[in-house]
């Protein structure tokens, strides 16, 4: 029987968080109000996500050995997660990112860095690593690595989630391997080069045969695509202060619906749920929900919908 429900490769980050009242004009200043260091990264904080929820998980990254480094391991350990297998580079600068937050509306802009010194090599996953899941999530920044990752997982009959927003070299050895793709907004037309957002979900599905396409669509939800049919799900309306880690949140709450057989429809609401009930505190784990909040929250909130979106998913 496999050790752990849910095990996540890739990044983490530590983030300094910039409050502004409204992003300035370019070449214009601004008084910022305050600044606030805080753990994040699209993986890191997706199993944390899981581990909130109940998933027994671990994580397998890189992390510098400076304070970054250290909030970082301290929020980790603090969530629960096994980190049996990850590794602390000496001399080595954690990732860092900071997020200059507009506070009139909680849109955030990032700059981030990741010094080469973090970089996952293959080797280090091992079939022993990976097939200590139920359910492997990566994302595509280490390509090589992840794409190992997800290699096994494959031999293994290992379900893989992929988080992706960005085209990196390589990640077509990456797509054959995975049977949920969770892209951001921008990644199925840029990787396609098809604008119509429906057209681009097929396309990739349709290539590399992953059982469900979807995409997030930021405050306007998410869409699927799974046995040739399209789902859309609307957003929730919140008092937003921050969207760093929405997304993030999203994908460990979609793993956790794989585990409940939820259908499509119910696994995107869910995850939407979540990813809102994130954006109404600061920081990239501001506010993850428990499952009775979350819950609660999908079936009282009001709605956020794209009449196109609806209308076609």
């Amino acid at each position: 029987m496999p050790s752990f429900d849910v095990v996540g490769v890739g990044l983490n980050a530590t983030d300094t968080l910039i409050l502004l009242p409204r992003f300035p004009t370019y070449g214009g200043k601004v008084i910022f109000e305050r600044e606030v260091l805080s753990p994040g990264g699209q993986v890191a904080t997706a199993m944390v996500t899981c581990a909130k929820l109940g998933l027994r998980t671990k994580y397998i990254g890189t992390l510098g050995d400076d304070e970054r480094g250290v909030i970082q391991l301290e929020s980790l350990r603090g969530s629960g997660i096994n980190l049996d297998d990850i590794e602390i580079r000496p001399n080595c600068p954690n990732q860092i990112a900071y997020i200059l937050v507009d506070q009139s509306t909680g849109e955030r802009t990032v700059l981030w860095r990741r010094d080469e010194c973090l970089r996952m090599e293959p080797a280090t996953l091992t079939a022993e690593k990976i097939a200590s899941a139920r359910i492997l999530h990566i994302d595509g920044h280490d390509t090589p690595a992840v794409a190992r990752a997800a290699e096994i997982a494959r031999r293994h009959q290992i379900p893989v989630t992929v988080d992706v927003d960005t085209i990196y070299p390589g990640f077509d050895n990456v797509l054959p391997n995975v049977d949920y793709l969770l892209a951001g907004s921008a990644f199925p037309s840029s990787w396609t080069h098809e604008p119509d957002p429906f057209r681009a979900l097929a396309m990739i599905q349709e290539e590399y045969g992953m059982r469900v396409a979807a995409m997030t669509l930021g405050a306007e939800g998410a869409l699927g695509r799974m046995n040739g049919k399209f789902t859309y799900s609307p957003g929730f309306i919140v008092d937003c202060v921050d969207t760093t880690g929405a997304g993030d949140v999203f994908h460990g709450a979609f793993c956790y619906s794989l585990f409940e057989n939820m259908l499509l429809r119910d696994s995107l609401e869910f995850s939407n749920a979540m990813a809102a009930l994130n954006c109404t505190a600061l920081g990239a784990r501001g506010r993850i929900a428990g499952l009775r909040e979350a819950q609660a929250f999908a079936r009282n909130a009001e709605r956020r919908s794209n009449r196109e979106f609806e209308q076609r998913g």
